[in-house]
């Protein structure tokens, strides 16, 4: 392992039954990295990320985060050791107002989580002046910012996006791409699963690609979209 990697995949494996999610996959990620997880429908993306984040425990192979042995922890031991998610369906407290659901993530994000003023968070996120509304009654779009918002309250050191442009509008990509972007100068570590090329090629520095559980190419994203694997998985 790398001494300035944050995370180390090593051989790790998925299964669910007979069916293979994740197989024989390692990579690592640097320190203040922004590494790109792409693969089509199915390809163990998020399967991966719980894998990561402790909401499933790997079948077999090793996570390394900050050079310690995570491997099969809870999601919650890892929150307090600095991993926060997002998901691709938002999952708040629906009965609290989104600055309740903040509070509830830097509580979870122990003393790591001192880090960011709540303001600020929901300045980054755009979501001010919705944050004193329940989070039931916010629109999909606010959902997603407020988990974007919840993760960051946690202060991480790795933080995991799943699909957080998901659902936008072209006009409002230039505005995730802008909080990515801010995410990167606090020196945040981040692996972002995207389906929206724009957010791939602008603003990530590598992108790994899995198909079927397996990594098929790595580069940047220059390198991965010429890549004829790439294009195969992508387009058969």
């Amino acid at each position: 392992m790398s001494e300035t990697a944050v995370l180390s995949i090593d051989r790790l494996n998925k299964h669910f039954g007979g069916i293979v999610a994740v197989k024989d996959l390692s990579f690592e990620v640097q320190a203040g990295e922004i590494l790109g997880l792409m693969g089509p429908n199915g390809a163990g993306k998020t399967t991966l990320l719980n894998m990561i984040a402790g909401t499933y425990s790997p079948s077999s192979g090793r996570v390394n985060f900050c050079g310690r042995d995570i491997t099969g922890l809870p999601a919650h031991k890892l929150c307090h050791l600095g991993i926060a998610r997002t998901y691709q369906i938002p999952q708040p407290f629906t009965s609290l107002s989104a600055r309740q659901n903040i509070l509830v993530a830097t509580k979870y994000g122990g003393k790591k989580a001192a880090g960011m003023e709540h303001d600020k968070i929901f300045d980054l996120v755009n979501l001010s002046e919705q944050k004193d509304m329940l989070a039931r009654d916010l629109a999909t779009v606010s959902l997603k910012r407020l988990e974007l918002a919840r993760a960051l309250a946690s202060n991480p050191t790795l933080l995991l996006l799943d699909e957080v442009a998901a659902g936008s509008t072209d006009a409002e990509l230039p505005r995730i791409l802008g909080i990515i972007e801010e995410i990167r100068k606090m020196g945040k570590t981040v692996v972002l699963v995207e389906h929206v090329m724009k957010v791939m090629v602008e603003a990530v520095d590598r992108i790994i690609v899995i198909d079927k559980g397996e990594k098929i190419a790595e580069g940047t994203p220059g390198e991965v979209m010429k890549d004829e694997k790439v294009i195969a998985a992508y387009f058969g």
